[in-house]
């Protein structure tokens, strides 16, 4: 196959093509990575050889990054949420995940595999991918200007796919990797492991407990099913061809342990191996790999899944941002004060040969410490007599904190820094970006200045409205979390806060239509009523808006009434209307933008909104000292909202430098001077623009 330089894109071809990205494998790898690449922009299609989702349970149990991932996401929800099962193991010898460090999902979390596959094929979905099933791919061509993909379709015919980019997420014996020619070293199986869900028999729970003849695991779960894991010494993995059936299992089963399973019922039954393998690179060409497609290990523990899961997550935003011809640019959107600045040109785009081969950097080597581990693991698990001087000297490492800490780091995949493994960056040199997500850990609720109090932050379900949120129901606000559109992101934003101990509701009104601020007070009232009996409103920050983002030729009279509507006429009214809830002594805080101190031609009907906010705080501020409620403005610089740009560590070097204090801002920065403002601190401040760039416009 011949490698091809992601830049060799034919424009004019593009809308001939079936989708940006052709996934292969609709498990939980191929559908992580589809909604990733429909978050990123890019058009899917996934196609999978199935005609259903699988009923088989295979892995089931999902580790602590792979849990912040999901969670950043808005999905643990839809999964129960999984209950935490207790500690875990290393080779067999018990070892509590929760001690992995600073993380809320530090254990292990049950989560069926089936389950899985379910939430992240609705979400996929949800976002726009189409999933075409009972699709087997035949042939792949990696030609100059995109992929062909041929597949046979469930009525036989064979039909060709053509997309800029192809992904093999589909399996172990991946049809995408033989295809496009991945070299694939490493090791073949020489011990097997058998899975079995059984019903209708009574087993005792033990833990990988040894016997002359073999290991034998049970578990017996809420549900009454019992999975079995068994291992027989001196089985010849090679010779087997398909699973074992019942019969087999229950005389390997009496083998090991002498007990009688044969009045049971198997659910599920499948063979394992402790096969190793790795491919040379992640990426060749246009066509990549991710999950199991890309490495094979034994399925212990459950870090193969979790492992595909975070592979798909680390090359979904780098590939859409390839894929869709923006490799980073940055994204307006809706329910977010944007407060970038444009960077000046020239700014050099990264290659997208470099940001697709950064994947490969990041995820090959960390893979490989994962097979590694898991190649350790076996020995343990399932090696001989002569093994067991080793097993009782880990389990005396095993005896100390740091030992155990840092095996569980390494499992639950949090000794990488936080960018490593989860796509955050674009390049393998990203500086490792502490995220407000990540900084919300670890802080807890504060119950203080802001106690019994009521707020409501518009724009909240990301960005500086979601810091600002987190951080005034840290003070103890009752918050009312506002979206126009992404009901899910302000849910999840609900949810942070209230597993921190806090509280708030969600309140969709979309802004700058008609009706919209009588339908964002109906939502608002009908909250603070049921929680608190009253309709009293003690805080009101106005942080949703809209960016232009166009030149000024560019600009369309609808852009610009929108951008009125959004901006400066929506929030006007909703001061007006929210008076008549705010008791004397209220606070009021509008966010501006630095682009009303510095001048920037593509944002300039943005900057005027901005301007018009500034002047309804300086006019309501006198109007409203009477009743001693205080109107201020805070004006962000360059802040960090989770848009694509700040993945680019050249454009964050470059804004960095544009601040006497050398980093650009985090929400949080933002947020934090807003809950100052909020608090009794701030009662002698009003009419004031107060600037939160981090000297930014000092010149």
């Amino acid at each position: 196959m011949r490698v091809t330089d992601a830049r060799d894109t034919d424009a004019r071809d593009t809308d001939a093509r079936d989708a940006d990205v052709l996934v292969v494998g609709a498990g939980p790898a191929g559908l992580m990575l589809a909604g990733e690449l429909r978050l990123g922009g890019a058009r899917v299609t996934v196609l999978e050889r199935l005609t259903a989702a699988t009923d088989e349970s295979r892995a089931s149990v999902l580790h602590a990054r792979t849990m912040e991932l999901l969670d950043e996401r808005g999905l643990l929800g839809r999964l129960g949420p999984p209950p935490n099962v207790g500690p875990g193991h290393f080779g067999g010898l018990r070892l509590d995940l929760a001690e992995a460090g600073d993380s809320p999902y530090a254990g292990l979390w049950k989560a069926p595999q089936t389950l899985v596959e379910k939430v992240l094929g609705e979400w996929a979905a949800g976002l726009g991918a189409t999933v075409l099933r009972g699709h087997t791919v035949t042939g792949l061509d990696d030609g100059p200007d995109g992929v062909r993909v041929e597949a046979r379709g469930p009525d036989g015919a064979t039909r060709v796919f053509r997309a800029g980019y192809a992904v093999g997420c589909d399996g172990m014996r991946s049809t995408v990797r033989d295809l496009a020619g991945f070299a694939f070293p490493g090791e073949d199986a020489g011990r097997e492991m058998i899975r079995v869900d059984l019903t209708g028999v009574d087993i005792e729970d033990r833990r990988f407990e040894r016997h002359p003849h073999g290991v034998a695991n049970a578990r017996r779960g809420p549900d009454g099913v019992t999975r079995l894991m068994l291992h027989a010494h001196g089985s010849d993995p090679g010779a087997r061809l398909r699973p074992p059936d019942f019969a087999e299992v229950c005389a390997l089963w009496a083998r090991v342990t002498g007990e009688d399973i044969s009045g049971g019922r198997a659910l599920w039954i499948d063979a394992f191996d402790d096969a190793c393998r790795q491919v040379t690179r992640y990426r060749e060409g246009r066509v990549l790999l991710a999950g199991d497609a890309a490495h094979v290990q034994l399925p212990v523990g459950g870090q193969a899944l979790n492992l595909a899961l975070q592979e798909a997550v680390a090359l979904g935003g780098r590939l859409a941002a390839v894929a869709t011809g923006r490799a980073g640019g940055p994204v307006a959107e809706e329910d977010d004060v944007l407060d970038a600045y444009e960077v000046p040109d020239p700014y050099e785009v990264p290659d997208p040969n470099d940001v697709l081969d950064a994947y490969d950097a990041e995820c090959r080597p960390a893979a490989a410490r994962v097979l590694g581990n898991i190649r350790a693991q076996a020995l343990l698990l399932f090696g001989p007599s002569a093994f067991d001087p080793l097993r009782q000297l880990v389990g005396e490492l095993l005896e100390l904190p740091s030992a155990r800490r840092h095996l569980a780091a390494m499992i639950s995949g949090l000794d990488r820094p936080r960018h490593a493994g989860t796509g955050i960056g674009t390049g393998a040199a990203a500086p490792a970006r502490t995220t407000d997500h990540t900084k919300r850990r670890r802080r807890s609720i504060t119950m203080g200045k802001l106690s019994g109090k009521a707020a409501l932050v518009t724009g909240s379900s990301r960005g500086i409205g979601r810091a600002t949120a987190i951080r005034l129901a840290r003070e103890g606000a009752l918050v009312a979390v506002h979206c126009s559109q992404h009901r899910e992101a302000a849910d999840e934003t609900v949810a942070t806060i209230e597993k921190e101990g806090g509280r708030a509701f969600a309140v969709q009104a979309e802004l700058g239509v008609a009706g919209d601020v009588h339908a964002l007070f109906l939502g608002l009232e009908q909250g603070l009523k049921e929680r608190t009996g009253s309709t009293t409103l003690d805080i009101l920050v106005n942080n949703a808006g809209v960016m232009g983002g166009v030149a000024p030729e560019d600009l369309t009279p609808a852009a610009f009434d929108r951008l009125i509507a959004v901006n400066a006429k929506a929030p006007y009214f909703i001061v007006q209307r929210a008076l008549s809830l705010i008791p004397d002594g209220g606070r009021i805080i509008n966010i501006s933008s630095g682009l009303t101190r510095v001048a920037n031609p593509q944002e300039i009907a943005y900057a005027m909104t901005k301007g018009a906010v500034d002047q309804l705080t300086l006019h309501f501020a006198k109007h409203l000292g009477p009743r001693r409620i205080t109107v201020n403005s805070v004006g962000p610089g360059i802040t960090d909202n989770g848009s694509a740009i700040f993945d680019n560590p050249e454009a964050v070097e470059q804004m960095s430098s544009y601040s006497v204090f050398g980093r650009v801002g985090e929400a949080s920065d933002v947020g934090d001077v807003v809950a100052f403002l909020a608090g009794p601190d701030g009662r002698w401040i009003t009419g004031s623009y107060l600037d939160a760039s981090g000297g930014t416009l000092l010149g």
